[in-house]
């Protein structure tokens, strides 16, 4: 970039700066969110409330459903990154 070219979108400099840090804060919570080790334990935290019979065989069939999209969704992006 040019000094006439810095100088002009020096104004922007703030703005470039905090949609940066969303872009981190969303990675961060996407990996987090499709972590296939924490699904793991969640699957197995939701089995350990169904035998406790905290929540019925629905609500377990839900959940499970919801943690095995994103395992799923894990391995598409795996798959997508190479």
């Amino acid at each position: 970039m040019g000094l006439v070219s810095q100088l002009l979108t020096l104004p922007l400099a703030p703005l470039r700066g905090t949609f940066w840090v969303l872009e981190q804060v969303t990675e961060t919570a996407e990996r987090e969110y499709y972590d296939p080790e924490k699904v793991r334990q969640e699957l197995a935290a939701l089995e350990g409330e169904l035998l406790a019979g905290r929540i019925d065989e629905d609500e377990h069939d839900r959940r499970e459903d919801e943690l095995l999209d994103r395992m799923e969704e894990f391995k598409r992006r795996q798959q997508e990154l190479g």
